[in-house]
């Protein structure tokens, strides 16, 4: 099975640092996980653009930094997926959370995953994502 995740951005210049790094980063973190990625397609992308997609899909009218948008194939195996990052709000959670860039948009690529690998963020379950994000930010070799 080919294994792939790709990068692209949307209204923005934005270039991902280590992307050949990252891909092999979080290829780990899904096999840690007993699974595989089918595909996964990383949109850097405006704080604007990805709250008209909140608006257009969840009916949210607010910034967020992450939405996944997983699609399931009956005869596809393994993780595949949209994944929207708002790279203006990593930059104003990374000073929020007194973090730098890199760690905070790791986080964040780190998080989606986790979604797509059944974890959820939501009430009592956040914590168990908060532990995910770390443990995925630990196995970064780079």
């Amino acid at each position: 099975m080919s294994e792939t995740i790709l990068f692209h951005t949307e209204e923005i210049n934005f270039s991902l640092a280590d992307a050949e790094k990252i891909k092999q980063w979080l290829l780990t973190l899904v096999a840690q996980h007993e699974q595989s990625v089918h595909e996964l397609n990383y949109i850097f992308c405006s704080d604007e653009y990805l709250l008209g997609l909140n608006k257009q899909y969840l009916a949210h009218d607010y910034y967020t930094d992450i939405l996944t948008f997983p699609y399931e194939h009956p005869e596809e195996t393994g993780l595949w997926s949209d994944i929207y990052i708002s790279i203006d709000r990593v930059r104003e959670n990374a000073q929020s959370f007194q973090s730098n860039f890199e760690d905070e948009l790791h986080r964040v690529m780190a998080h989606g995953v986790l979604h797509l690998l059944g974890f959820d963020d939501h009430g009592e379950a956040e914590p168990e994502m908060r532990q995910q994000e770390k443990n995925a930010l630990a196995l970064r070799q780079f």
